[in-house]
């Protein structure tokens, strides 16, 4: 190969091939210096070890994605600015299309920018901005007007942005303004069924246009987002020719041959399975958890063990996301817990090989009463106490992650956290939620997907009917509608927005569904105040769902 030295950018005709290697990489939103030594790093093993030609970024890799207020503080883009800068003396032998916001002519916009021979050769900005679900780029960005068409080393290379993809107007026009190839800088979060879809969808794109697509995918954990990678290739055709690994961190050199007419030809290479649907969600979940640990500079995990399925399936991730060495379980019985509930826990914690400590509630439970028995005088025991022995747990497992520098993990799941059955303060106290957005029914299949792995959770917690031990006898079956029946209801209610009436005409129990519904809207308040939870469905608790708490309509 060898390039015009008048032209920098095109090449002479006996050109036979192009390779342009996708960076699915892990970015650490607001780490200006960290990101760009990784690019800057990714741009010198693209050329030694590929002989790539260029280097296509996720979406916004240069300040990581989403730095959502980070982009209304003009230091923040004045550093970025500053960064790029630092980028381009590294481009001299390599070009990089790379995602930065830019602040230009009175906006801030979603820019991606081929960097080549040291300087900023073109520059994109995203036309089509989400602002649904968990996206708000309408808050923070102006839409671009025009496509943008670049020749480069002899083809004609469109750029587009994330959700420029799903719509058909970016791509369209950049096909009409003469594009050989479309290149997709991406920062598609992870959901149950989200792969297949956005596969589906470019495949279509490109056989509409008749034009190979390359679809860049950021991989890694950011609060309650996972992105998980899955970077692709498709041709002319629409059909899938080449794939990255899910969840993790990869390089996918995509070639090119350039046939007698110009016209580039994708060469086929290795497609990486995608994970069945379960191993998919676990693998969310882990890498979710380790992120959000490593990312924000805790020393490992902390969480209570209880012996039933959630802890259990919450230790299981745990460990898997961290290591062993980095997790520590604490079994909180009370008088009212199963001596069955603390073998099963200490079963699980050997399995694991996880440090474990038992420490009993009781003296702190009875120091409450105590302290409380003149004003409870005359009043028959009720959930306040329930809720006082999982405060005591509160206490101590935060007073154990304050001690040790490690986050507590909160073990609840969707299914309670929807209705409201969790205590403020108690056991939802602690600083990340893996399970928030997990139904309970879900938590069922996805421990046993991991026994499938190998037998960490005793078959006994997968087995007996599921209790919080608060009081004597205790079922969750005494204060909910059956989980199967009960999440159902809330699929319908909280992800597809369906209302009372639907569900009820969808065959669903009228006086179930009523008191489902109302559990629903009045825990608004403790949902607002629980930790952040990774996202695996189209609709989770937090930055999807935001209903007022102060609510009068029904």
């Amino acid at each position: 190969m060898r390039r015009n030295p008048d032209h920098p950018l095109k090449i002479d005709l006996y050109l036979m091939d192009i390779c342009i290697l996708i960076a699915q990489l892990n970015f650490l939103v607001g780490d200006l210096q960290g990101n760009t030594d990784r690019i800057i790093q990714t741009a010198r093993e693209a050329r030694q070890r590929y002989g790539a030609d260029l280097v296509l970024f996720p979406e916004l890799a240069l300040t990581g994605y989403p730095p959502e207020d980070l982009l209304l503080r003009p230091e923040f883009l004045d550093k970025t600015a500053r960064a790029l800068q630092k980028i381009l003396p590294h481009t001299r032998e390599i070009a990089l299309l790379l995602g930065y916001p830019k602040s230009d002519l009175g906006g801030r916009f979603n820019v991606a920018g081929l960097l080549a021979q040291g300087r900023i050769v073109a520059e994109y900005a995203k036309q089509a901005l989400p602002n649904y679900g968990v996206f708000d780029e309408k808050r923070y960005f102006q839409p671009g007007g025009e496509p943008k068409v670049i020749e480069f080393l002899g083809t004609r290379l469109g750029i587009t942005i994330c959700e420029d993809i799903w719509e058909e107007e970016p791509a369209r026009r950049a096909a009409e303004a003469g594009a050989q190839v479309l290149l997709n800088l991406n920062a598609s979060p992870y959901r149950r069924g989200k792969a297949d879809a956005r596969e589906s969808l470019v495949c279509l794109r490109a056989g509409e246009h008749q034009i190979p697509i390359l679809y860049a995918n950021l991989v890694g954990g950011q609060d309650e987002l996972v992105f998980d990678g899955g970077s692709f290739a498709v041709d002319e055709t629409g059909a899938l020719r080449q794939r990255a690994p899910f969840f993790q961190e990869a390089l996918l050199p995509v070639r090119f041959q350039l046939a007698p007419d110009g016209t580039p030809r994708l060469q086929p290479a290795e497609i990486a399975p995608a994970p069945p649907e379960l191993q998919g969600i676990y693998e969310a979940l882990v890498l979710g958890v380790r992120d959000y640990v490593h990312k924000n500079g805790f020393r490992g995990a902390v969480l209570g063990l209880s012996g039933g399925i959630d802890s259990a399936l919450t230790l299981a991730l745990a460990v898997d996301a961290l290591g062993s060495d980095q997790v520590e379980a604490v079994l909180m019985p009370s008088r009212y817990t199963a001596a069955m509930s603390v073998e099963d826990a200490v079963t699980q914690a050997r399995a694991l090989s996880v440090a474990h400590h038992i420490l009993p509630i009781e003296p702190a439970f009875q120091a409450f009463l105590e302290i409380l028995a003149e004003s409870f005088a005359g009043s028959e025991p009720d959930v306040t106490e329930e809720n006082i022995q999982a405060r005591c747990r509160g206490v101590i497992l935060m007073a154990l992650s304050n001690k040790t520098g490690r986050i507590l993990l909160t073990t609840g799941n969707k299914s309670e956290m929807a209705v409201g059955y969790a205590t403020l303060y108690g056991d939802m106290a602690g600083g990340f939620a893996p399970l928030k957005d997990v139904p309970k029914t879900l938590v069922y299949q996805l421990a046993r997907y991991r026994n499938s792995i190998s037998p960490v959770i005793p078959q006994r917690v997968l087995e007996r009917p599921p209790s919080a031990e608060l009081r004597p006898d205790q079922r969750d079956q005494d204060s909910l509608p059956d989980y199967d029946l009960l999440d159902g209801i809330l699929a319908r209610y909280i992800e597809r927005d369906e209302s009372v009436d639907q569900i009820i005409a969808a065959g669903f129990p009228r006086a179930v569904v009523e008191q489902v519904a109302r559990m629903v809207d009045r825990n608004e308040y403790k949902r607002r105040q629980a930790p952040p939870g990774v996202r695996i469905t189209q609709r989770a608790f937090g930055r999807d769902r935001r209903y007022p708490i102060t609510n009068g309509f029904c």
